[in-house]
C-alpha cells in the first residue's frame, strides 16, 4: 500500500508515513512527520516559516483489530517572526499536550461500554488506569455538549431516585431527572431535589416556555419549582402515586388484624384494583371487610380513586371528584381525613391527567435505567461523574 493510501486509512492527512516496525507482539510504532510550507502563531496570529528545532513525540493510537498503533511524530518548533515566540506545529486529530488521540480517547469509551470490567479495558487499550478513568469522562462531557443547546421539548417528567448513601450523616442523597417525553431521553440529572438545586441544574437550558405538560408524583417543591420555572406548563400529578396513596394505611390496618405476612393472599387483593378481581374474590373481599369497618371504609375510598380514573372527559371527571370529596368529610377516620387535605391541595393537578392522560411511566423506566447504571459501577461516589454516565446511557 502506498504512504499516502495508508496515512489516509489511518486518517491522519497531515502526516507523512516514513516507517513502520513492529515492537512486540499487538504493537506497532509508525514513524511519521508533518509536511506544511509554514504555521501560524497562536499568540499574534502571524504565519511563521521559520523552523526553531525538531522534537520527536510519541501519541498512541486506537486499536485495528486487536493490533495496538504507536505514533512516533517529529514535531517542528518554530519561532514567530512577530513576537518572537516559540511554538509547536499542531496535528489534527491530537489535542495540545496530549498523549492519545481523539480517536483513542472514543475508543476508549467505546470499550468501557461494551467490556465488563477496567481490566478487559486495559487490555485492550493498552492504558493506565489514570488515563481510562481521566479520558473516559471527558469524552462523555464532550458527547453531552452536543445536546446542551437543544430547546426544552412540549412534555416532560420529573421524578427522583437516590444515588448515594451517605454513611456520615445517615441518610441518601438524591437526584432528580428531566426527561423527554418525545425524544425519549433524560434531559438533564440535578443533584437535590430543592427549587433551587433544580434551577442551579437546568436553568441554562433555553426554551423554558415552551413546554406545556410536567408530570410528576406528590412533590411540593417540585410544584413550588414548576410554576416558577416553566410559566406555560400544566402540571399533572402522576396516576400511579395518586392510587397508591391510601396503600400505606390498608397495610397498616390489615397488619394489625392478620399480622405481618407478605405471602397472604389478603395483602395483594386488598391493593389490587377491584376491577380486576375475580367476582368470587371480591365477594371474599367485602365479606370479611364487614368485620372491620374502619378498613371497609378505607378500602372503599381507595375503589372510589379508581372509579374516577375511569372517568371519561375532563367535566365528568371534576365531577367525580367534587362527589369524592364531598363524601368523605363526613368520614372520621384518619386516613381519609388525610388522603381529603391531599386531594384537595392537588385536585388541579390531577385533574390536568383528564386533558392528555400523559402518565409518569416513562420516567420511572429511565429511573430503573439509573440503578442499572448504580449496579454495574458498584456505586458512584462523584455525583458530576454519574450524571455524565447517565447522560449518556439514556441517549
Amino acid at each position: 500500500m502506498p504512504n499516502e493510501q495508508l496515512t489516509s486509512f489511518l486518517l491522519l492527512p497531515e502526516l507523512k508515513l516514513m516507517s513502520v516496525k513492529r515492537i512486540r507482539n499487538r504493537a506497532y510504532e509508525y514513524n511519521l512527520v508533518k509536511e506544511s510550507k509554514f504555521e501560524v502563531c497562536p499568540k499574534c496570529a502571524t504565519k511563521s516559516s521559520k523552523v526553531h528545532d525538531r522534537r520527536w513525540i510519541t501519541v498512541k493510537d486506537a486499536p485495528i483489530h486487536g493490533k495496538i498503533k504507536i505514533f512516533k511524530i517529529l514535531k517542528r518548533r518554530f519561532r514567530c517572526t512577530n513576537c518572537k515566540s516559540v511554538f509547536t506545529e499542531p496535528v489534527s486529530g491530537i489535542n495540545k499536550g496530549a498523549r492519545i488521540t481523539q480517536r483513542m480517547q472514543r475508543h476508549i469509551l467505546w470499550s468501557c461500554e461494551n467490556f465488563t470490567d477496567l481490566k478487559k479495558v486495559r487490555r485492550d487499550t493498552e492504558c493506565g488506569n489514570k488515563t481510562i478513568y481521566s479520558r473516559l469522562y471527558q469524552q462523555l462531557e464532550l458527547e453531552h455538549r452536543e445536546q446542551r443547546k437543544a430547546h426544552w421539548p412540549k412534555t416532560i417528567g420529573i421524578d427522583e431516585h437516590s444515588w448515594l448513601k451517605n454513611k456520615d450523616r445517615g441518610h441518601r442523597e438524591f437526584a432528580t431527572v428531566f426527561v423527554e417525553y418525545k425524544g425519549k431521553r433524560i434531559r438533564e440529572v440535578a443533584e437535590g431535589k430543592t427549587a433551587a438545586d433544580l434551577h442551579a441544574a437546568v436553568g441554562y437550558i433555553p426554551g423554558r416556555e415552551r413546554v406545556k405538560n410536567v408530570v410528576m408524583d406528590l412533590c411540593a417543591p417540585y410544584k413550588s419549582f414548576v410554576q416558577n420555572f416553566f410559566p406555560n406548563a400544566d402540571i399533572i400529578a402522576d396516576k400511579f402515586h395518586v392510587l397508591r396513596l391510601l396503600h400505606p394505611a390498608i397495610n397498616r390496618r390489615r397488619k394489625g388484624i392478620t399480622g405481618d405476612k407478605r405471602k397472604n393472599p389478603l395483602r395483594k387483593m386488598l391493593l389490587k384494583n377491584g376491577a380486576k378481581l375475580h367476582p368470587f374474590e371480591r365477594k371474599a373481599i367485602w365479606t370479611w371487610l364487614n368485620d372491620h369497618p374502619e378498613l371497609k371504609e378505607i378500602y372503599f375510598y381507595k375503589e372510589a380513586m379508581h372509579r374516577l380514573y375511569r372517568c371519561k372527559g375532563y367535566a365528568r371527571a371534576k365531577s367525580s371528584l367534587i362527589n369524592l370529596l364531598d363524601q368523605m368529610a363526613s368520614s372520621k377516620v384518619s386516613e381519609i381525613k388525610t388522603l381529603r387535605r391531599t386531594l384537595q391541595r392537588w385536585s388541579e393537578q390531577i385533574l390536568n391527567y383528564f386533558k392528555n392522560r400523559i402518565t409518569n411511566a416513562r420516567t420511572e423506566g429511565f429511573n430503573n435505567v439509573a440503578k442499572l447504571v448504580q449496579k454495574r459501577a458498584f456505586g458512584y461516589r462523584n455525583f458530576g461523574n454519574y450524571r455524565l454516565r447517565l447522560l449518556y446511557a439514556s441517549r
